[in-house]
């Protein structure tokens, strides 16, 4: 028994179909949170070493903001309702 080869179908239309750009959880500084909380935050719920954790919530601190995580907008959009949950101010922005 033998099996036809199949054709692939190309769209119709021209446009050009590319990959979504990756989305950012950006988390803010604010003047509630402890940093040593917000270390916390991110080695608990993003599961990163006391080294990344630290040096995140030092962007925060110093720089006003940080990029703590990357990915398509809904997981974006999960992280930041997960950094409201715990009490960050942490917003979705589309990577440039």
């Amino acid at each position: 028994m033998s099996v036809a080869p199949v054709e692939l179908e190309k769209p119709e239309s021209d446009e050009e179909v590319l990959p979504d750009t990756p989305w950012v959880c950006i988390v803010w500084n604010d003047p509630i949170n402890l940093m040593s909380y917000v270390t916390y935050v991110f080695q608990s719920y993003f599961g990163y070493p006391k080294k990344k954790a630290e040096k995140l919530m030092m962007d925060v601190h110093n720089k006003g903001r940080a990029v703590v995580s990357s990915g398509t907008r809904e997981e974006m959009e999960r992280d930041v309702n997960a950094m409201h949950g715990f009490g960050l101010w942490a917003t979705v922005q589309h990577d440039k």
